[in-house]
């Protein structure tokens, strides 16, 4: 950041024009100057040396101020906001009261309005659902609403979920994904078109099997859908439904509840234990020698000690361990010799 090394650099030099100033004023010499220049660069140099420490400490300081005011709740600035009000108000007619007392003067004044300010905006912030209805109309509050992302309107699979009568509460989609759907189908990519198109028939459908809310709701301060769409989770209420990993990342540390269907399918796999029986077709060999690699529908890989000489062929197998890594299941299995003839 450059204007902050100027700064340092610049204070250095202040610094340090001062000191030689205050040096000379109390040992008048003829070498006065001499001795400003001296220090005037001896701090610029040390500027230099500690400017990438304050540069590195104030960028986290704006890295943490952006992360808060990108939770700030515009109900919590009216809070805060009317708890300062208030205490202003009392501070003027507790000094206006007091002025006559011999000892009062403006010292107290100032200490008895700073403490009513961080009193009354204290306790405004805490319960803000309650005082910022001063300043804002009601959030729309209903238990239970689904916010649905745009990627988890194109993957498609809330349409089934919401057929199988799996999703309560209302289903809300916000003003501002409608509008990135539709720019997407507007787009001169032909992916993102066929992306934004098939968005938008999901919906059309979804809307045939469970009523749709459109939140006309939108920020123009906030610079991503991300951004606007926890920010409207955190005043409506309502749990998030995406795929995207990140957003349910920040949505949590904002305090925001996320459903991930990908997720939930992940955890709805059946689980193959030691001793289940399995039909398999390998289609690549392994690692090691002989061994074959075959895939169940759902993508889980199986692997089969000795069952490259069965590739391309449906193979019986026997289940002899299931491990959980970070890519996904992968299970091994061993040829079943009663089933299987080489």
């Amino acid at each position: 950041m450059l204007p902050v090394r100027l700064f340092v650099t610049l204070l250095g030099l202040l610094l340090g024009a001062v000191g030689g100033r205050a040096l000379a004023a109390a040992q008048p010499t003829e070498l006065g100057w001499v001795n400003t220049l001296s220090l005037m660069l001896a701090g610029m140099l040390t500027a230099l040396l500690i400017a990438p420490r304050i540069e590195s400490a104030a960028q986290g300081l704006l890295a943490r101020f952006g992360r808060w005011y990108v939770g700030l709740s515009p109900r919590t600035v009216a809070a805060a906001t009317f708890g300062l009000i208030v205490a202003l108000l009392l501070s003027v007619l507790i000094s206006t009261l007091f002025r006559s007392l011999p000892l009062y003067n403006w010292v107290w004044n100032v200490v008895i309005t700073l403490s009513l300010g961080a009193f009354f905006v204290s306790f405004a912030v805490r319960n803000a659902e309650a005082l910022g209805l001063l300043a804002f109309a009601p959030v729309r509050r209903r238990p239970g609403s689904k916010l649905l992302d745009s990627n988890v309107i194109i993957d498609g699979r809330i349409l089934e979920l919401a057929r199988t009568g799996f999703l309560d509460g209302d289903i809300v989609v916000p003003a501002f994904i409608l509008r990135e759907l539709q720019i997407l189908s507007d787009s001169y990519d032909a992916q993102k078109r066929t992306r934004g198109k098939r968005g938008l028939s999901v919906l059309e459908e979804l809307r045939e099997v469970r009523p749709l809310r459109v939140e006309d709701w939108d920020d123009p301060a906030l610079p991503t859908t991300d951004d606007k769409l926890i920010r409207l989770a955190r005043e409506t209420g309502a749990r998030i439904i995406t795929n995207d990993g990140n957003l349910g990342k920040i949505a949590r540390l904002h305090g925001v509840q996320i459903l991930s269907i990908h997720e939930a399918a992940v955890a709805l796999k059946p689980q193959v234990q030691a001793g289940d029986h399995l039909t398999v077709t390998i289609s690549k060999g392994g690692q090691q020698k002989e061994q074959g690699v075959g895939y169940l529908e759902d993508g889980t890989m199986v692997v089969v000690e000795e069952g490259l000489k069965f590739r391309g062929k449906p193979t019986r197998v026997l289940v002899v361990n299931n491990v959980q890594t970070n890519v996904g299941r992968m299970i091994f299995a061993k040829l079943d010799r009663e089933e299987n003839q080489p």
